[in-house]
């Protein structure tokens, strides 16, 4: 008799254990549900990012830059942005580079710094922006393909080649368009304009130098497919004409993106920004790269060569309480399941033995 009761009420328990969870759960999904602005995640502040990145660098194993410089040296053309902050890092952490590595670094440095070297390099970059290196796009290319200048000249070409009847590429005329701030009546408000303005020429030069992820050219050419009305944008004849050819819900992950970029090289550089668009994918990654280039500068890069990017962004984002919620509600949900599902086998499984036990003829 006794065993029964406490079987009883430790089915109730769990019962009322399983009801208590599915509440919270409920409640943190209901929450997340009505409120578009209440997330599982936050954003870091500034310190938690850079405490998280100092946690991951403790554990790196020693020969993690030697190795990425290594790969980095073996690259043609060699990329300087990178080689150079993983010396430094490794200068920061007092680490000594092996003697032959430390020979074969500035050997390859001597050889990419001479005078005609640069000259020959310069020369191809300015005619083909394809050819240019991170080190010497600004100096050689940069100076144009950052002003109106060169938007201008994107969405002249593409008019010349339209009416020819030729292909026209309207990623670079879409991200033209960006960065002369025809976007600003139907995407941004505010200050977003004037950062995207900016941003938008810097990811217009990133493409031309090949350095834009396969995601995010989709993202650019669907912007470019449903974001303009090409037939309107061939009679335009002003601004205000060409604001009217553009879908602005097309436009938005574009305009956010150039905004972020933007972001970035503030914080750092053009180089630097230039250097890390390839590990964006989307405007969530954007967004995240930018904060984390607010909270370490140029250092970023360094630790984005030894970290890689999934724990580089990662570090950028916290768990807020509603997720906390929202996953002790389920966890308890499945143990109060699981539980009282056991519980209600063993109380059948020993009601059949002791049937079983009554009737020794049936055993036999």
């Amino acid at each position: 008799m006794i065993r029964q009761r406490l079987q009883r009420w430790l089915r109730r328990g769990l019962t009322l254990a399983l009801a208590a969870s599915l509440a919270l759960t409920l409640t943190a999904a209901a929450r997340i549900w009505a409120d578009p602005t209440l997330s599982p995640y936050r954003d870091a502040a500034v310190d938690e990012v850079e405490a998280a990145i100092n946690r991951h660098l403790a554990d790196l194993a020693p020969d993690t830059i030697p190795a990425r410089i290594t790969a980095r040296l073996a690259e043609s053309p060699r990329n300087w942005i990178a080689l150079d902050a993983l010396e430094a890092l490794a200068t920061e952490r007092g680490q000594t580079l092996p003697p032959d590595l430390r020979a074969a670094f500035d050997a390859a440095r001597a050889e990419d710094t001479g005078f005609f070297a640069n000259a020959a390099n310069c020369a191809a970059c300015a005619y083909d922006p394809a050819a240019c290196s991170l080190s010497n796009v600004f100096l050689c290319h940069a100076p144009i393909a950052l002003t109106p200048i060169g938007d201008m000249a994107a969405i002249t070409r593409g008019a010349i080649d339209y009416m020819a009847g030729e292909e026209v590429d309207r990623i670079d005329v879409t991200l033209a368009i960006v960065g002369l701030g025809a976007t600003v009546t139907v995407v941004a408000t505010g200050g977003t304009s004037l950062v995207a303005k900016a941003g938008a020429s810097g990811l217009k030069l990133a493409r031309n130098m090949g350095r834009l992820s396969p995601r995010l050219n989709v993202t650019l050419a669907r912007a470019a497919t449903d974001g303009v009305d090409w037939m309107a944008l061939r009679r335009a004849g002003s601004m205000d004409d060409i604001a009217a050819s553009l879908r602005a819900d097309a436009f938005a992950p574009v305009v956010s993106i150039a905004a972020d970029l933007e972001h970035i090289r503030a914080a750092s550089d053009t180089t630097t920004a230039l250097h890390l668009l390839p590990l964006v994918d989307d405007a969530t990654d954007a967004t995240r790269l930018a904060r984390a280039t607010e909270a370490l500068g140029p250092r970023v890069v360094a630790r984005a060569e030894v970290l890689g990017k999934a724990r580089l962004l990662r570090a950028t984002v916290r768990i807020t309480g509603t997720a906390y919620a929202l996953t002790a509600g389920i966890v308890g949900l499945l143990l109060s399941a699981a539980l009282l599902a056991g519980n209600a086998l063993q109380t059948r499984l020993f009601a059949a033995l002791r049937r079983a036990a009554a009737r020794p003829d049936d055993l036999a």
